[in-house]
């Protein structure tokens, strides 16, 4: 193998989306790209398309006209895959089933050159079980790519039980060439990226179906208190329900059912009844018109200034909530609750049903506020099944005074927000403990993977360790689910007070 990338010659099988777009950076990367598929005039419309593609990266200033027609002189459409044989690297980007992968690896195999490397771009296939047709499996990888793969500078190298480290080292280098951000990774369920984007998706599908918040009141917490550039269910209306639902659910086998991956029925439903999402003109939300169709907000009630008991809270977000109550022109009672009362909890990863009968409160008076996500932008307001309609609506109406937006919420232990960021930590952890892959590549791949505001650990840490382990243990205290264990990794800097990043 050439020590640098010039020269190399690489060939892309497959000229679906990823495929063009792995033929697209190599090409710009410097690479000679041969780009196949077995439809021909998918290459040629590929190879056309790329070419446009890159034009318009010269119109843009970001390529210049000389280095444009240099990339697009490099892309080779071909006809047959022994037209591969002399590729330092073949990239495989065709459908997700494993006996085709096999039928075109034991295939490429033979054509090849003995020091050549073999990579699949598979999301969700074992690397190991696709080497298994291979004589020679120790030079073969993963090479993950994120769609669109011009914009998305991640890429997850993966190596298998048998991949020899130099040709992770190789790919490493071949990615930096194409522009992207590599990061090294075990081979896993779902890898590194796939398996904490299943937190976001899964367990607000998870909530949806047991009647916390519809679907819409989901996005709008998750978007403006929690921070995502979108919302679960609009994520999935973009990506499609029939790509989101059979991921999750071979994440979820291929780890032998671990329940923290558990697929919620919602989407299975939603799925088989064609309501895939943006590309059927029906999803979650409705696209007849050409665009997604969002129901209006109702406003909030106006707050009736009846006073606020507040009862004790944990250290993390007593001050704060005391500091908005004040601000918001609320009147704080002192020593015990008076009968018309809003009487105000923060729980932590349990609900107020709980909380209420834990503290031998009136629960008809009782209400929630998530004090970890959403205080200074949407407030997330929690009742229980006693609560009094008109202490609910008041208590909506005062956090929305300011012009905030509040949501009301069914009990729930967790939150909306608490509930999918704390087991996105813990999923990150869970990576860690395993050796999947390093923390520092962890948050990073998730930024740049999925575009969140904070890697699971750095998110872990920014709201604190201890908080979050609080927030899972009683989740599971709650519910009795095994999904939300705490991690060792998440467990053990919490108790002693270690950044989550801190090694082993």
């Amino acid at each position: 193998m050439a020590e640098t990338t010039d020269g190399l010659t690489i060939g892309v099988v497959g000229a679906g989306a990823m495929g063009r777009g792995i033929a697209q950076v190599a090409a710009t990367g410097g690479m000679k790209v041969k780009l196949f598929d077995v439809n021909g005039e998918a290459v040629n419309e590929a190879a056309a398309f790329i070419a446009k593609m890159i034009d318009r990266m010269a119109e843009k200033g970001t390529l210049d006209a000389e280095g444009a027609a240099a990339a697009k002189a490099r892309i080779q459409p071909i006809s047959a895959l022994r037209e591969l044989a002399d590729c330092g690297l073949v990239v495989e980007a065709v459908v997700e089933k494993l006996e085709v992968k096999h039928e075109l690896f034991s295939e490429l195999e033979g054509i090849v050159a003995d020091d050549a490397i073999l990579a699949s771009n598979t999301s969700s296939l074992p690397i190991t079980r696709i080497a298994r047709c291979l004589d020679k499996p120790e030079r073969f990888a993963g090479m993950h790519f994120f769609n669109p793969v011009p914009l998305m500078r991640l890429v997850e190298i993966i190596a298998g039980e048998l991949t020899d480290p130099a040709i992770v080292d190789r790919l490493f280098e071949i990615g930096r060439a194409m522009g992207r951000e590599p990061v090294r990774v075990a081979d896993a369920p779902g890898f590194l990226v796939n398996q904490v984007g299943r937190a976001l998706v899964l367990e607000s599908a998870h909530m949806a179906m047991d009647g916390v918040a519809d679907t819409v009141t989901i996005d709008r917490i998750m978007r403006d208190a929690a921070g995502f550039r979108m919302g679960p269910f609009e994520l999935m209306d973009l990506t499609a329900l029939d790509v989101t639902y059979p991921a999750s659910v071979e994440v979820w086998s291929q780890n032998y059912n671990l329940e923290i991956f558990r697929p919620a029925r919602l989407l299975r439903n939603r799925m088989e009844a064609g309501r895939l999402g943006r590309k059927t003109g029906r999803g979650f939300y409705d696209y007849t018109s050409g665009k997604q169709e969002v129901p209006e907000e109702a406003p909030a009630p106006a707050y009736d200034g009846r006073p606020v008991w507040i009862a004790p809270m944990h250290v993390a977000v007593a001050a704060e909530i005391e500091t908005l109550l004040r601000s918001l022109g609320a009147k704080v009672t002192a020593g015990e609750p008076g009968k018309e009362d809003i009487i105000l909890v923060s729980p932590l990863g349990t609900d107020v049903s709980l909380t209420a009968a834990g503290m031998e409160l009136d629960a008809r008076q009782c209400v929630g506020i998530d004090g970890v996500f959403g205080l200074r932008s949407r407030r997330t307001i929690m009742r229980n099944p006693a609560t009094d309609p008109d202490i609910a609506a008041s208590a909506l109406g005062l956090f929305a005074s300011d012009g905030k937006p509040a949501a009301l919420v069914a009990d729930s232990a967790g939150f909306v927000a608490q509930r999918v960021v704390a087991l996105m930590v813990n999923i990150g952890c869970n990576i860690a403990q395993q050796g999947v892959a390093s923390p520092a590549d962890i948050d990073k791949a998730v930024k740049l993977g999925l575009g969140y505001p904070m890697g699971p650990l750095e998110w872990g840490d920014a709201v604190g360790a201890d908080v979050v382990l609080e927030i899972l243990e009683n989740i599971q205290g709650a519910y009795g689910d095994t999904r939300y264990r705490p991690s060792p990794w998440l467990k053990r800097r919490a108790l002693l007070g270690l950044p989550l990043h801190t090694p082993d």
